[in-house]
Protein backbone atom coordinates (compact mmCIF):
# COMPACT_ATOMS: atom_id res chain seq x y z
CA UNK A 1 0.00 0.00 0.00
CA UNK A 2 1.49 3.29 -1.09
CA UNK A 3 0.92 5.92 1.60
CA UNK A 4 2.69 8.96 0.12
CA UNK A 5 0.84 11.57 -1.95
CA UNK A 6 3.60 11.74 -4.55
CA UNK A 7 5.86 8.99 -5.85
CA UNK A 8 8.84 8.74 -8.17
CA UNK A 9 7.69 6.58 -11.09
CA UNK A 10 9.78 4.28 -13.27
CA UNK A 11 8.12 3.14 -16.49
CA UNK A 12 7.79 -0.42 -17.85
CA UNK A 13 10.94 0.04 -19.99
CA UNK A 14 12.99 1.30 -16.99
CA UNK A 15 12.69 4.94 -18.05
CA UNK A 16 12.25 7.67 -15.42
CA UNK A 17 8.80 9.24 -15.60
CA UNK A 18 9.48 11.68 -12.77
CA UNK A 19 7.66 12.53 -9.57
CA UNK A 20 3.90 12.19 -10.03
CA UNK A 21 0.83 12.19 -7.78
CA UNK A 22 -0.04 8.69 -6.62
CA UNK A 23 -3.44 8.61 -8.35
CA UNK A 24 -1.93 9.69 -11.67
CA UNK A 25 0.73 6.96 -11.41
CA UNK A 26 -1.98 4.37 -10.68
CA UNK A 27 -4.03 5.47 -13.67
CA UNK A 28 -0.93 5.30 -15.94
CA UNK A 29 -0.30 1.72 -14.79
CA UNK A 30 -3.94 0.74 -15.40
CA UNK A 31 -3.90 2.27 -18.89
CA UNK A 32 -0.83 0.17 -19.70
CA UNK A 33 -2.57 -2.92 -18.26
CA UNK A 34 0.18 -3.32 -15.65
CA UNK A 35 0.63 -2.89 -11.89
CA UNK A 36 2.18 -0.07 -9.85
CA UNK A 37 4.70 -1.71 -7.52
CA UNK A 38 6.45 0.09 -4.68
CA UNK A 39 10.17 -0.66 -5.10
CA UNK A 40 11.83 1.57 -2.49
CA UNK A 41 9.33 2.57 0.24
CA UNK A 42 11.94 4.29 2.44
CA UNK A 43 13.15 6.68 -0.26
CA UNK A 44 11.92 10.28 -0.29
CA UNK A 45 9.63 10.29 -2.24
CA UNK A 46 8.91 6.52 -2.47
CA UNK A 47 9.96 4.87 -5.73
CA UNK A 48 7.33 2.91 -7.67
CA UNK A 49 7.64 0.93 -10.87
CA UNK A 50 5.07 0.11 -13.52
CA UNK A 51 5.40 -3.63 -14.23
CA UNK A 52 3.54 -6.91 -14.55
CA UNK A 53 3.80 -8.06 -10.94
CA UNK A 54 2.65 -11.64 -11.63
CA UNK A 55 5.33 -12.09 -14.29
CA UNK A 56 7.92 -10.53 -11.96
CA UNK A 57 7.09 -12.99 -9.14
CA UNK A 58 7.15 -15.92 -11.59
CA UNK A 59 10.63 -14.95 -12.84
CA UNK A 60 11.92 -14.51 -9.27
CA UNK A 61 10.61 -17.97 -8.37
CA UNK A 62 12.36 -19.47 -11.43
CA UNK A 63 15.65 -17.77 -10.45
CA UNK A 64 15.40 -19.26 -6.95
CA UNK A 65 14.72 -22.72 -8.38
CA UNK A 66 17.71 -22.49 -10.73
CA UNK A 67 19.98 -21.32 -7.90
CA UNK A 68 18.78 -24.17 -5.71
CA UNK A 69 19.37 -26.66 -8.52
CA UNK A 70 22.97 -25.51 -9.00
CA UNK A 71 23.99 -25.52 -5.35
CA UNK A 72 25.85 -28.48 -3.97
CA UNK A 73 25.21 -29.70 -0.46
CA UNK A 74 28.39 -30.79 1.29
CA UNK A 75 27.85 -33.30 4.03
CA UNK A 76 30.18 -34.32 6.81
CA UNK A 77 30.69 -38.07 6.99
CA UNK A 78 32.30 -39.64 10.03
CA UNK A 79 34.53 -42.69 10.23
CA UNK A 80 35.42 -44.07 13.66
CA UNK A 81 38.63 -45.92 14.39
CA UNK A 82 40.00 -47.42 17.57
CA UNK A 83 43.68 -47.37 18.50
CA UNK A 84 43.74 -51.16 18.05
CA UNK A 85 41.95 -51.25 14.67
CA UNK A 86 43.29 -54.20 12.70
CA UNK A 87 44.77 -53.91 9.20
CA UNK A 88 41.80 -55.27 7.23
CA UNK A 89 39.32 -53.04 9.09
CA UNK A 90 41.67 -50.10 8.59
CA UNK A 91 41.80 -50.70 4.82
CA UNK A 92 37.99 -51.04 4.63
CA UNK A 93 37.48 -47.76 6.50
CA UNK A 94 40.14 -46.09 4.37
CA UNK A 95 38.18 -47.17 1.26
CA UNK A 96 35.05 -45.56 2.74
CA UNK A 97 36.96 -42.33 3.42
CA UNK A 98 38.24 -42.25 -0.15
CA UNK A 99 34.69 -42.80 -1.48
CA UNK A 100 33.28 -39.99 0.70
CA UNK A 101 36.02 -37.62 -0.45
CA UNK A 102 35.46 -38.60 -4.11
CA UNK A 103 31.75 -37.76 -3.68
CA UNK A 104 32.79 -34.27 -2.56
CA UNK A 105 31.90 -34.70 1.11
CA UNK A 106 34.03 -33.73 4.06
CA UNK A 107 35.11 -36.57 6.32
CA UNK A 108 35.61 -36.49 10.07
CA UNK A 109 38.05 -39.16 11.22
CA UNK A 110 37.55 -40.06 14.89
CA UNK A 111 39.65 -42.24 17.15
CA UNK A 112 37.59 -43.49 20.09
CA UNK A 113 39.36 -44.60 23.25
CA UNK A 114 37.74 -47.08 25.65
CA UNK A 115 38.78 -47.79 29.21
CA UNK A 116 42.48 -47.39 29.84
CA UNK A 117 43.30 -46.88 26.17
CA UNK A 118 43.03 -43.14 26.86
CA UNK A 119 46.50 -43.31 28.42
CA UNK A 120 47.98 -44.13 24.99
CA UNK A 121 46.83 -41.14 22.92
CA UNK A 122 50.03 -41.47 20.92
CA UNK A 123 48.66 -44.68 19.34
CA UNK A 124 45.56 -42.80 18.22
CA UNK A 125 47.77 -40.06 16.78
CA UNK A 126 49.72 -42.72 14.85
CA UNK A 127 46.46 -43.97 13.27
CA UNK A 128 45.45 -40.40 12.31
CA UNK A 129 48.88 -39.73 10.82
CA UNK A 130 48.60 -42.92 8.81
CA UNK A 131 45.14 -41.94 7.51
CA UNK A 132 46.50 -38.50 6.61
CA UNK A 133 49.42 -40.07 4.73
CA UNK A 134 47.20 -42.61 2.90
CA UNK A 135 44.69 -39.96 1.73
CA UNK A 136 47.06 -37.10 0.87
CA UNK A 137 46.53 -37.67 -2.88
CA UNK A 138 42.74 -37.05 -2.64
CA UNK A 139 42.24 -34.98 0.52
CA UNK A 140 43.81 -32.31 2.65
CA UNK A 141 43.53 -31.80 6.39
CA UNK A 142 41.06 -29.03 7.16
CA UNK A 143 41.32 -29.40 10.92
CA UNK A 144 44.34 -30.86 12.66
CA UNK A 145 43.94 -33.63 15.23
CA UNK A 146 42.19 -32.42 18.38
CA UNK A 147 41.40 -34.27 21.58
CA UNK A 148 37.96 -33.93 23.14
CA UNK A 149 37.20 -36.19 26.07
CA UNK A 150 37.68 -39.80 25.02
CA UNK A 151 38.00 -38.98 21.32
CA UNK A 152 40.69 -37.68 19.03
CA UNK A 153 39.48 -36.34 15.69
CA UNK A 154 40.49 -34.48 12.53
CA UNK A 155 38.63 -33.22 9.47
CA UNK A 156 39.52 -34.05 5.86
CA UNK A 157 38.24 -32.16 2.81
CA UNK A 158 38.57 -32.99 -0.89
CA UNK A 159 41.41 -31.40 -2.81
CA UNK A 160 40.18 -28.70 -5.21
CA UNK A 161 39.57 -30.05 -8.72
CA UNK A 162 41.91 -28.77 -11.42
Amino acid sequence: MIRAREVRVIGPDSEQLGILPRNEALSMAQEAGLDLVEVAPNAEPPVCRIMDYGKFRYEEQKKKQDAKKRQTIVQIKEIKFRPKTDEHDYQTKLTHIRRFIADGDRCKVTIFFRGREIVHKDRGQIVLDRVMEDTKDVARVEQEARAEGRTLHMMLTPLPKK
